[in-house]
């Protein structure tokens, strides 16, 4: 094993996803992760809580620069300003189309990932919230904007792994498009 190299989050968090898709998440060990990157058990630790944290580390990257975003946003409603955010906000993943799919593949196949996966967006809304009420937004149209706003991002990011063309901002912007043609638009079907 060597002394050091560069990166040992990313190798750990690359060699994670190749042994998830390997041997699946559950036959994975942390063991065998740091194994995979060179490094041992405690540096593995000195990353991440555990091996699912391999897939959420991002999470509270993702939470700060939507807060940021939303602070500093021109929006003129709380939707625009979300919006605003989450557009700002893509270009974190527009180079990562790969490692998303593969991390949306491995938390699909397995319960307690996806379970992880909606805290985490439900961490975000409630971050998003806060940010807009510190902008003088009032409740419960804070609330609503986050979580519709998430919502929104969620579909786009979905759409993006699937086709990542387009970057995913112009897949954010898309699915705000039809969130509010589709409101607008009467319904064909009675309610």
């Amino acid at each position: 094993m060597a002394r050091w190299e560069p990166d040992a989050p990313g190798r750990l968090t690359a060699a994670a996803l190749d042994l998830f898709a390997e041997h699946g998440y559950e036959r994975t060990s942390v063991a065998d992760i740091a194994e995979r990157a060179g490094v041992t058990e405690r540096t593995f630790f000195r990353y991440f809580a555990d091996k699912r944290e391999v897939l959420f580390d991002s999470a509270h990257r993702l939470e700060d620069t939507v807060i940021a975003a939303i602070a500093s946003s021109d929006g003129s409603t709380p939707l625009d300003v979300m919006v605003d955010a989450f557009v700002s906000t893509s270009e974190l993943f527009d180079d990562r189309a790969d490692f998303a799919r593969r991390r949306a593949l491995v938390i699909e196949s397995h319960a307690s990932l996806r379970e992880r996966e909606l805290l985490k967006l439900a961490l975000l809304a409630s971050g998003a919230r806060r940010a807009l009420c510190e902008r003088g937004v009032a409740e419960p149209e804070a609330a609503v904007a986050a979580e519709v706003a998430v919502t929104v991002f969620k579909v786009a990011f979905g759409r993006w792994i699937d086709d990542a063309s387009l970057p995913l901002a112009d897949h954010v912007r898309g699915v705000t498009t039809s969130l509010r043609t589709g409101i607008q638009r009467p319904s064909s079907h009675p309610l």
